[in-house]
């Protein structure tokens, strides 16, 4: 993975706005390489669409096809690799800014969607679950700085799946800070 933060494009945050782009980029980060054949009979849809959407998100640099893979027509791809970020905030236009909040509400409901299936199934699963939740004080830069740390914690201890040790699974992890709205 590029150590080096890539910033989201409108074309790459316009790409990610598709929840249906997002699960081929999750499949492929969990489940290596795939055709988007082999991705539409993974995701009840048919391989003219998952080929639309391989080669949009190839053209936002997501994915890349691994050539010395193919066969015939046959196309392979994977996920690439890096530490993706919004761009900052006062950096946006109102047109961007308006696009990542979207984007940002998507992944939101995704990711409640997720939380509330795992919360029904947790007395199975209980011993992978871990969270906490905390309340304290900080400057904006202390925010900013706290944010880099956590970062750092997940390259340490998390793996890609290339990487990953026998018995691993992929681990959503959601961090994010923010004043509280109900103080000052």
């Amino acid at each position: 993975m590029s150590t080096d933060p890539v910033t989201h494009t409108p074309a790459a945050m316009k790409a990610l706005a598709s929840p249906l782009r997002r699960e081929i980029l999750s499949h492929l980060a969990n489940h290596g390489p795939a055709t988007s054949t082999t991705l539409a009979k993974a995701m009840g849809q048919n391989t003219g669409t998952t080929s639309y959407h391989l080669r949009l998100l190839a053209d936002t640099g997501f994915v890349t096809e691994l050539r010395e893979r193919a066969k015939g027509r046959e196309r392979w791809w994977d996920v690439v690799k890096a530490d993706r970020r919004l761009p900052a905030r006062e950096e946006m236009t109102d047109a961007v800014r308006d696009l990542a909040e979207r984007l940002g509400d998507s992944r939101l409901a995704e990711d409640l969607r997720m939380l509330s299936a795992f919360v029904r199934d947790r007395d199975e699963e209980s011993d992978w679950q871990q969270g906490s939740r905390a309340g304290t004080f900080m400057t904006k830069e202390r925010l900013k700085e706290f944010h880099e740390e956590y970062l750092k914690l997940v390259h340490r201890f998390g793996a890609d799946r290339d990487n990953a040790p026998e018995g691993a699974r992929m681990i959503l992890l959601r961090w994010m800070g923010f004043p509280d709205p109900r103080g000052s």
